[in-house]
């Protein structure tokens, strides 16, 4: 289990609004913001997540890492369709529509987005269909 990912991103508060709207349909929201005078590098932080616990952070003032792949598990192939469609609306760049990647396993069911910075966000279910 992966207790939190952390992101340079070029505008935190860009990314945020991304993400804030993308990742609703998993039920994350911004669980807490700290302002540059409380980072260590100086820029504005958030921290995203489910139940309270921030599990995705994202801040600025630092170099964006290029490459950067991020995937979220899913219940329901619902899910991945909803993500898909709640980060294109976003603002999210389709890199990879839903559906299943039988180059992994037949019930690898998932959905690709660039984010602002061109990270690659994935959401898969690997359960049956």
């Amino acid at each position: 289990m992966i207790d939190h990912i952390e992101l340079a991103v070029s505008d935190a508060n860009a990314s945020l609004r991304f993400y804030e709207l993308a990742l609703a349909p998993l039920g994350f929201s911004c669980i807490l913001s700290l302002g540059p005078e409380r980072t260590h590098s100086g820029g504005t932080r958030h921290g995203l997540g489910v139940d309270g616990y921030p599990r995705l952070w994202i801040h600025d003032n630092d170099m964006p890492g290029k490459g950067t792949h991020i995937a979220f598990a899913a219940g329901d192939r619902r899910v991945v369709d909803a993500f898909h469609r709640a980060a294109l609306s976003a603002g999210g760049i389709d890199n990879g529509a839903p559906g299943i990647r039988e180059r992994y396993h037949r019930d690898y069911y998932a959905a690709y987005v660039l984010d602002p910075d061109g990270v690659n966000v994935e959401v898969v279910c690997q359960r049956k269909g």
